[in-house]
């Protein structure tokens, strides 16, 4: 792979050679007793240890406070270090609390947001502690289910001000909103990147920024690409879960195997607006029973043959004139050409 991308962890201090690339720790559950015969439970460092299986899979995101129920911050540090893992950041978990089933930072009640609020607080703490400057909000339960239900209004403004304080409470640690359409509430007040970014711009914290998950966007009838170079206007692109599905639900399918254009498009978009941290497979082996480290491998097969591709699109000035003109046909040849080795005498 050529194209070379400087990771902006703050747990990588040099650039690296080659991507960073990440997967969805839980993943690997899926038949983690057979890989560890005779354990009774199956603990993070397992997980990592087990990830660590992967070719080419070089980082690490760990959810909070889920995988520190059965780890110390030590035994993580030690782990990540012993397997050459670099710490990509935390993802904060509110569903693991049903407290939270009103909502985390929309709760009605003002003593629950507040126990929502201080959660987060100490997950960034928790990064802090493990030096990494990354954390994530996943608002899924930060929604409603019917009409007449919701005080939109006041949970706007409590969204905002949460954020708010979120932000503020270490501006070295970068936070990203990932949004997504529903689940498990029937509508997201975070649903699309319009209503991210307004809320992004609302709060005015100069470290919030967006997490584009592709199947996600998808879901919210977006086209990936532009919804990055939306971001990249408006705000900071802080992370990418690369993904696939068919846009009726979060399906975290193998990358490229339904939209390998649409994925090449947004990695040109990536490079355009000079991305420069990790990428992280937000995939699901659970669904079809697969072997997480075999579908995780083929997540990192799929990028090696699309980020060349993508870096030769992204100096092709025969596709940028293609696209000033808006011509499809000729833009559609040009990309098939270099994504399936198509020749034409055009």
């Amino acid at each position: 792979m050529n194209i070379r991308w400087n990771m902006g962890s703050a747990v990588v201090t040099e650039t690296s050679a080659e991507p960073l690339f990440a997967a969805r720790l839980n993943a690997f559950k899926l038949g983690a007793v057979a890989h560890k015969p005779g354990r009774n439970r199956v603990t993070t460092v397992d997980l990592l240890e087990r990830a660590a299986c992967v070719g080419g899979l070089n980082a690490a995101d760990l959810n909070y406070p889920d995988h520190f129920e059965d780890s110390t911050p030590g035994d993580i540090t030690d782990a990540l270090d012993r397997l050459g893992l670099s710490l990509n950041g935390l993802a904060m978990r509110y569903y693991t609390d049903p407290g939270f089933r009103l909502g985390a930072f929309t709760h009605p009640d003002q003593t629950v947001r507040r126990a929502a609020i201080d959660l987060t607080r100490r997950g960034i703490d928790m990064l802090s502690e493990l030096g990494g400057n990354l954390i994530t909000l996943w608002l899924g339960q930060d929604g409603f289910d019917y009409s007449f239900q919701a005080d939109y209004g006041r949970m706007w403004d409590d969204t905002i001000a949460a954020l708010q304080e979120v932000a503020g409470h270490n501006p070295s640690v970068d936070v990203a909103i990932e949004y997504k359409p529903n689940e498990p509430r029937a509508y997201a007040l975070m649903p699309d990147v319009a209503t991210t970014l307004l809320a992004i711009g609302e709060a005015g914290s100069t470290n919030l920024g967006v997490t584009l998950d592709f199947a996600h966007v998808l879901y919210a009838d977006e086209m990936p690409a532009h919804s990055a170079a939306l971001v990249g206007r408006h705000s900071r692109l802080l992370g990418v879960h690369l993904n696939d599905g068919y846009g009726k639900r979060d399906d975290g399918l193998m990358v490229g195997s339904v939209h390998p254009v649409q994925t090449v498009e947004l990695l040109v978009e990536l490079t355009r607006i000079g991305y420069d941290r990790a990428i992280y497979f937000d995939t699901f082996p659970d669904h079809s029973g697969l072997d997480p480290v075999e579908e995780a491998t083929s997540n990192i097969d799929a990028m090696k043959y699309l980020l060349p591709v993508a870096e030769k699109l992204s100096g092709s000035t025969a596709l940028r004139q293609a696209i000033s003109r808006q011509d499809a046909a000729a833009s559609q040849r040009i990309v098939n050409a270099a994504l399936y080795g198509a020749q034409t005498d055009r």
